[in-house]
């Protein structure tokens, strides 16, 4: 049986770490041993050795405590810090909270106007700025925007802001809040000029989901052009998943009352024009 080596022989873990810690500037240690809880515990440890050797921390001063564990956090504190991160924007994800804000705004000045929540009547959406055969093309080209942020119904908002919320944590972190947004408007009013092309009879439409089904085409060109790092399995398992989404998306608006040609022009702007344009220059984004 070998016999254990001792912990300060050369050549041991604990030295070669004592080595390796012993070349690290002293900012770099502090912020380890300040935020040794995201850390193994060895590193922390280490950290809090190698500055106490350098004087810059007093043996008898305690390590710096960790954080509470997120093991003690309560329901109601991690659903508080969800929904924070969901509608107040952040340097992480401006674009995505601030878009769910603004339909959750409108929607309730509608509701305080005296809309009902889970049928508004149409002429009521025309009022507020529906996307209306014979208006929009005729002087008011805005309800291409405005018709973006209205819903028809509690229901519909829900959906849309739920794909909202979920399209914008894959796409904008890696995009940028900027091109996020623009592809969301571009692909909002492709879909509104498709509805108005396939509905020669006449149309009356509001929602977000052209402008959602944008950001599907936008993650597929994400996907496509290889801008984000990942193995081919990976690869091809988010390509699965997106094309199910959008193909469940899509048969199921061949039944109800559902605008199946604002989803195919927002995805087909999302996908061909204003995906790979907010693409260029884009550099790779490795998965962490």
């Amino acid at each position: 049986m070998e016999e254990p080596v001792p912990a300060s022989a050369p050549g041991s873990t604990a030295a070669l770490a004592a080595q390796l810690f012993a070349q690290k500037p002293d900012a770099e240690l502090l912020y380890m041993a300040q935020n040794a809880a995201r850390y193994p515990p060895a590193v922390g440890a280490a950290a809090v050795a190698e500055l106490r050797r350098r004087e810059l921390l007093p043996d008898s001063s305690p390590a710096v405590s960790p954080p509470p564990s997120a093991a003690h956090e309560t329901w109601a504190e991690l659903l508080g810090q969800l929904l924070k991160g969901l509608f107040i924007p952040s340097r992480r994800f401006l674009a995505t909270p601030l878009l769910l804000d603004l339909n959750l705004l409108v929607f309730g000045l509608m509701i305080l106007s005296g809309v009902s929540a889970s049928a508004p009547l149409g002429r009521e959406l025309v009022q507020w700025g529906s996307n209306v055969s014979g208006l929009t093309l005729a002087g008011e080209p805005w309800r291409l925007f405005s018709s973006l942020f209205l819903h028809a119904g509690l229901s519909h908002l829900l959906l849309n802001m739920l794909s909202l919320w979920l399209l914008g944590l894959l796409v904008e972190d890696r995009v940028g809040a900027l091109r996020l947004a623009l592809v969301y408007l571009a692909s909002g009013v492709g879909g509104g000029l498709a509805s108005l092309w396939w509905h020669s009879n006449g149309v009356n439409s509001v929602g977000a989901s052209g402008a959602i089904f944008g950001l599907y085409g936008l993650l597929l060109a994400l996907l496509i052009s290889k801008k984000i790092v990942l193995d081919k399995s990976d690869r091809r398992a988010m390509l699965g998943l997106v094309l199910y989404l959008v193909l469940s998306n899509l048969i199921s608006g061949l039944s109800g009352n559902i605008d199946n040609a604002a989803h195919f022009g927002g995805l087909l702007t999302g996908l061909l024009v204003a995906g790979p344009l907010a693409l260029a220059g884009l550099k790779k984004h490795s998965e962490s």
